[in-house]
């Protein structure tokens, strides 16, 4: 059910439709759909099993228009929508209801009836699955990673069709790397980039004298302080947010990712209001921290392997890195008065991680729109972010504060 009705689709597929008492159901041959839009395929449809306009269809009639048509579902979507109608109490699947099963979508009353009807799920997990391709066990590695409950497992299993692939952590990444690379042979330095006296001058890091350049509150992810900074980013970023990024889309993967990253360097311009901040480590730690959040609260459903193993070497990577980090904050550094990079940017991207992030992950192909939680922890980081701007336009100088010179 690839975006449209596995009953209907483009072109000669088959329809399904009923006769006038309602008692069998027979198959159509279409041949000129295109010309509909997909409301009115839906509706007229509906409609065939609604003879009294009454707005639902009973759940026997589509637990048979199933039994009838299963052949030409995936199984996983099968298995999947029966326990949607064994576990519907009402006994009725209203047009709205039906239009989302039809358009692969997910409403929450859609969501609340396979919770219902999950304990009706018999069939065999896609871990016993065998014969699959190298891109179909990569899913289902992907599936097992970051979802829960099997039937959401199994949803975005037959769901997912690398259109469009995870191109935004990985762009990131890259984007990464050329700089570092470049900046490596510029400084002719790749270990401690930040000892050098020319790391600063770039346009990109975050410095608190050019504060005032707003890009840099971003911007500041392309530069870090050596290769053993780079490496440690790259590992996280890569390892957790490609398969998030399968998951949950670049949408909302970004929004997790960009929001620790702002986070980040604002953190710093309240807490360390002297030290300048590179790295990309906002980013990868929201996402790591919400991931791990994720992990965490739904332990049981969790089928990973080895995965108290892996959370404790992903909390051993973070440590290290943030350890690293504080060390080198207090370390003196190589250009007084200009002391070495925050770490704060750090405890930021975890802050964001473990509440926006934590939301986002748990809505599984559930617009964020409707989300309650969602909106309130939204809100709550806007009116940080504005707090943080006032600071930085007025404490600087109402306080006082001696900044190191500009780079």
């Amino acid at each position: 059910m690839e975006g449209g009705s596995p009953m209907m689709t483009v072109n000669s597929s088959p329809a399904v439709a009923a006769n006038a008492e309602g008692e069998e159901i027979e198959v159509l041959e279409t041949t000129d759909i295109n010309p509909v839009a997909p409301e009115d395929q839906w509706k007229s449809l509906f409609d065939q099993y609604d003879p009294d306009n009454s707005g639902f269809i009973s759940t026997e009639r589509f637990r048979d228009l199933l039994a009838t048509h299963g052949s030409e579902l995936d199984p996983h979507k099968l298995e999947v929508l029966l326990a949607l109608t064994n576990g519907n109490a009402d006994g009725k699947i209203c047009y709205q209801d039906f239009v989302n099963l039809m358009s692969n979508k997910r409403s929450n009353s859609f969501r609340r009836a396979i919770l219902q009807g999950s304990r009706q799920l018999r069939g065999c997990s896609l871990r016993d699955e065998v014969g699959l391709g190298l891109s179909q066990r990569l899913v289902r590695h992907v599936a097992y990673e970051t979802l829960p409950r099997e039937v959401d497992r199994k949803w975005y299993f037959d769901s997912y069709t690398y259109c469009p692939p995870p191109w935004l952590i990985l762009t990131i990444t890259i984007a990464e790397v050329v700089v570092f690379m470049y900046y490596g042979f510029q400084l002719d330095r790749l270990v401690l980039q930040v000892s050098s006296p020319s790391f600063l001058k770039s346009p990109l890091p975050y410095h608190p004298q050019l504060r005032a350049q707003a890009w840099r509150y971003l911007s500041y992810i392309f530069m870090h302080t050596g290769i053993e900074h780079l490496g440690l980013n790259m590992a996280m970023q890569l390892l957790v947010g490609v398969p998030l990024e399968m998951v949950h889309g670049a949408l909302r993967i970004g929004l997790v990712y960009m929001c620790g990253v702002l986070a980040g360097s604002l953190a710093v311009s309240v807490t360390d209001m002297t030290a300048p901040v590179v790295g990309s480590s906002g980013g990868v730690y929201a996402l790591v921290s919400a991931h791990l959040a994720n992990v965490v609260m739904n332990w049981s459903g969790m089928k990973c392997q080895f995965k108290l193993f892996r959370m404790a070497m992903a909390l051993v990577c973070m440590s290290v890195e943030f350890g690293r980090a504080v060390w080198l904050r207090f370390y003196p550094p190589a250009f007084p008065p200009c002391p070495n990079p925050s770490f704060v940017a750090h405890l930021g991207g975890v802050l964001v991680g473990l509440t926006l992030g934590v939301v986002v992950l748990q809505n599984y192909e559930q617009r964020l729109q409707q989300q309650t939680l969602f909106w309130i922890f939204f809100c709550v980081y806007t009116l940080f972010v504005l707090c943080a701007v006032f600071w930085n336009v007025f404490a600087y100088s109402l306080l006082d504060v001696r900044l190191p010179p500009p780079p």
